[in-house]
């Protein structure tokens, strides 16, 4: 019989993402976040580039390559003097760094479902072979 219910795990994850939440790399994405929010250069290339992606699918849409071309350099002229603000690269390094975090996670729960499988079927934590179906 089981020891733990969907509810009981989900209660858990719910605990361990409120948990991440309050970790010291979402904290500062927050805060970047927020200064990006506020910052009129950055919102002011964002609106730019977003009116220049409409302008594209439109140009693609009616087939006018050279003009697709043209609008794409400049969209790429943007994001680079949009990576070229300070607190953008802290944004992206601190969404980097979340994900890491949360990848790390996900593989050490993993890690650990695995071994413990193969601990209660008897079988070898090293070689990673569960018990089952051993003679």
């Amino acid at each position: 019989m089981s020891k733990y219910t969907r509810e009981d795990i989900l209660a858990k994850a719910g605990e361990l993402a409120k948990m991440i939440a309050e970790t010291e790399e979402v904290d500062f994405f927050k805060r970047a976040e927020a200064a990006i929010n506020q910052n009129e250069k950055v919102q002011k290339l964002i609106k730019q580039i977003k009116l220049l992606q409409k302008e594209s699918v439109n140009l693609q849409h009616y087939h006018k390559e050279e003009a697709y071309r043209e609008n794409e350099k400049k969209i790429d002229q943007l994001m680079d003097e949009l990576d070229k603000i300070p607190i953008v690269k802290e944004f992206k390094q601190s969404q980097v760094e979340v994900n890491d975090l949360l990848q790390y996670i996900a593989r050490t729960i993993s890690e650990r479902v695995t071994e413990e499988i193969t601990k209660s079927t008897g079988g070898d934590v090293l070689s990673g072979q569960t018990g089952n179906g051993r003679h």
